[in-house]
């Protein structure tokens, strides 16, 4: 994307890859680094990296997308919708879902003891130390809260088995130019 534009009001923002929050004042000039699951990812002239939630889109100049998506308002509660859901929570310095980043270790859905579901996933982060860990944490259980018929969402973030490249789907290692043989960095290969 790498838009630049000039903040039009003071706004909230997550520093990455800290997560603490912090406020962007009014005429910041940031570069829009990617756009997904309803969050910006920006860099300001310093080269420091935040998230902007959609809620504050239009301090960014755009329009503030809805708040719930046309499968969470209607429709019936399904697995292949939970699954939709989760792969529309992005890891902000990663064009990648957390899906098929194989951040999601397990997904299970109980019935809730007051009607409805209990959805428990169990998630890993790209790094033991990633202080975006609680900020994913509450982007999975946010969304899958809102879902039909749910009624809790929890969410564990997991360390064992520790995540590799390996895990990320073929589609996210073509994305990102890694190996498809070892699920490694992509290989350097020099022209004659």
């Amino acid at each position: 994307m790498m838009e630049t534009t000039e903040l039009k009001r003071d706004c909230e923002a997550i520093a990455i890859p800290s997560g603490l929050r912090q406020m962007l004042p009014q005429g910041s000039i940031v570069r829009i680094v990617q756009a997904r699951g309803g969050r910006y990812t920006v860099s300001s002239n310093v080269h420091a990296m935040y998230r902007i939630d959609a809620k504050d889109a239009d301090a960014l100049g755009f329009d503030a997308p809805t708040t719930s998506s046309e499968a969470e308002m209607h429709g019936s509660f399904s697995e292949q919708l939970v699954w939709d859901t989760l792969k529309t929570v992005y890891d902000p310095e990663i064009p990648v879902n957390v899906v098929d980043l194989g951040l999601i270790y397990s997904c299970a859905i109980a019935p809730h003891e007051q009607g409805g579901k209990i959805i428990t996933i169990r998630m890993a982060m790209t790094a033991p130390g990633c202080g975006m860990s609680n900020v994913l944490k509450a982007d999975v259980e946010s969304k899958l809260q809102r879902l039909p018929e749910v009624r809790q969402s929890c969410v564990e973030v997991v360390f064992d088995p520790p995540w590799s490249p390996s895990r990320m789907s073929e589609a996210a290692r073509l994305q990102l130019g890694f190996d498809l043989d070892s699920g490694g960095p992509p290989r350097l290969t020099q022209i004659s």
